[in-house]
């Protein structure tokens, strides 16, 4: 007689290594997402920390021709070439994130009131995923549709609750910076599959380099050499420099690659709250519990949104 020996009870097969991969990375673009909104979070106050020694001009161009050079070192350190085959997403990506979304937003902000800025930042959530589905392919379900619809109606009411709603042109300079940020945070995000995201917002700033330059030489002051502006304000100057304009794309554009575009981009809904909060530890603004209470109902919407599918 020949023993045999008994076979093992099934077992539920595991998870395959690429879909541990795809949570692994789906976890890390949010991480890497919220880190991006943090650092953007704090241009506001920054901005208004700086154009109290910069004007408005040199501001904006004087901070993309000083994150150029952070740029040229990063890519000279790790000796890369020009993807001349990215080109036109690249020219894009800088039209839009390094001068279009800051010059429309400076408009708006003479036109209109402060207030209408939180507008921008409740359309943006939603702007990016509708950009993810035309420029990026991607299919959020209704679920999604409907957190991003109730995400911009909460931080639209918020910005707008102490305020009368009236349409002005700043509106229509409001609409396009957000088209704009958008657009260029979807493009960006698909660069990112073909190059690390660092590289994709360097590239972006090279290319401008003689708008930037230019366009500094043309608002500079020479008191600002002379008799340059005090350290708090030097500082600001550098945060929205190598900061927003800069470090900021390194975490953002990475999360939007492995996160998803869409889902990643419904974290800008917490930039209005880290910006209150930015503002009140270093500008001294207060924040009220009416702003929790509306913070927390943004995060409800924010977890929701993240169980929903969105197809890439």
């Amino acid at each position: 007689m020949t023993s045999t020996t008994p076979s093992p009870l099934p077992t539920n097969p595991a998870p395959c290594d690429e879909q541990k991969q795809q949570v692994k990375n789906a976890r890390w673009g949010l991480v890497l997402g919220l880190i991006g909104v943090l650092t953007f979070a704090g241009s506001l106050p920054a901005t208004r920390i700086a154009v109290a020694g910069f004007n408005a001009g040199f501001l904006t161009f004087g901070r993309a021709l000083f994150a150029t050079f952070a740029a040229i070192l990063c890519l000279l350190y790790m000796k890369k070439k020009f993807p001349r085959q990215h080109l036109w997403p690249l020219l894009f990506a800088g039209i839009t994130l390094i001068f279009g979304f800051p010059g429309f937003m400076t408009l708006a902000m003479v036109t209109v009131p402060a207030s209408h800025g939180g507008v921008v930042l409740g359309i943006l959530p939603l702007a990016t995923a509708i950009f993810a589905t035309i420029l990026a392919g991607e299919r959020p379900s209704p679920l999604f549709w409907l957190c991003g619809i109730a995400g911009a109606v909460l931080i639209v009411t918020f910005a707008l609750r102490d305020g009368n709603w009236g349409l002005e042109m700043g509106d229509l300079w409001l609409l396009i910076a957000g088209i704009m940020a958008s657009s260029g945070y979807v493009v960006s995000g698909k660069l990112s599959h073909h190059m690390p995201g660092w590289e994709v917002i360097c590239w972006a700033l090279i290319l401008f380099l003689p708008v930037s330059a230019l366009g500094s030489v043309i608002f500079w002051q020479n008191d600002y050499w002379t008799s340059p502006p005090p350290p708090p304000q030097l500082w600001a100057f550098a945060y929205v420099s190598f900061g927003s304009m800069f470090l900021g794309f390194f975490a953002w554009n990475t999360g939007l690659r492995l996160g998803g575009i869409a889902k990643v981009g419904q974290l800008q809904l917490f930039q209005t709250f880290f910006t209150l909060g930015i503002a009140a530890l270093f500008v001294g603004e207060t924040i009220s519990l009416e702003t929790v209470g509306f913070a927390a109902a943004v995060l409800l919407v924010v977890l929701v949104g993240r169980k929903a599918q969105v197809a890439r």
